[in-house]
């Protein structure tokens, strides 16, 4: 069986009054693709900054375990994470590849090793044209691809993507969601948060549906179906998350989680000057 990578242990997260998740227990393996899918206040964007060590469970807890069989707490292992947050947070008055350059020099990669990897990655995407541009004309599709080449950019085992295909036409949805399934045959765990139903069924082998901050379900679309007596994953969910959903507000802006991350990545402050080599190196 496939080793577990990240286990989430009975974790709840109060804010206040509010209960955003209650008694949430996962175990996610090397190479997992898992559907986070749940509606707006469902409790997924809180688990997710559980899961990367940006929040703190109120109770529970979250650990990373290495080859060694050896669990560490999530907020100790950072570099073993990408994240790409559903507001992207790049600097835009630094290029796409000072933004990832800068990300991975937080993450103590060589620019070369970085340029790299990035450059593979972009034509994956078919972005490695604009990597010299500056990102602050871009539209929302190449912010969200220029955020997953710098989420990718340290070769993390573990990425946390929050409305990856946000704002991309259909080609740019296909070539992110074939890159994201080839990062899981390399033995990539990917946790993919969407309210795309269709898209979670055509990503991802396992599915866990979050409603009103409880886990509703785990398991394969075909098991989810078939547990539930269904004939879609939509039909599925709605069977699964009947009781009306809650309002919760969301409790810092998420324009704010890139930043956060970064911070907590390396604790500098302050994005490099805006100097950069047209390739890799210096």
């Amino acid at each position: 069986m496939t080793r577990t990578l990240l286990s989430v242990r009975g974790v709840s997260k109060n804010f206040g009054d509010v209960e955003a998740l209650k008694t949430i227990t996962l175990d996610l393996h090397k190479g997992d693709i898992v559907g986070l899918v749940g509606g707006n206040g469902a409790g997924k964007t809180t688990l997710l900054r559980l899961l990367c060590g940006l929040y703190k469970p109120s109770d529970g807890h979250v650990v990373f375990v290495d080859d060694g069989g050896i669990e560490h707490p999530i907020h100790k292992v950072r570099s073993n994470l990408g994240v790409v947050p559903e507001s992207t947070g790049l600097y835009a008055r630094l290029t796409a590849w000072e933004n990832i350059r800068y990300h991975s020099r937080l993450n103590n990669i060589d620019d070369k090793q970085a340029w790299n990897r990035t450059l593979r990655l972009a034509k994956a995407l078919e972005m490695e044209g604009d990597l010299q541009r500056q990102t602050r004309g871009f539209s929302r599709g190449m912010r969200q691809k220029t955020a997953l080449l710098r989420a990718l950019s340290h070769d993390p085992d573990i990425l946390l993507l929050d409305e990856p295909t946000g704002g991309l036409d259909v080609t740019s949805a296909r070539r992110v969601r074939d890159l994201v399934r080839k990062l899981g045959d390399e033995g990539r765990t990917v946790i993919y948060s969407t309210h795309q139903l269709n898209e979670a069924q055509q990503v991802c082998d396992r599915i866990v549906i979050i409603h009103n901050g409880t886990l509703r379900a785990d398991g394969s679309p075909t098991k989810l179906m078939e547990d539930t007596g269904t004939d879609s994953l939509e039909d599925a969910f709605v069977e699964l998350t009947q009781d009306e959903s809650r309002e919760v507000e969301t409790p810092e802006p998420a324009s704010k989680f890139q930043q956060f991350w970064s911070r907590l990545t390396a604790g500098r402050k302050q994005p490099p000057s805006t100097k950069s080599p047209q390739n890799g190196g210096e």
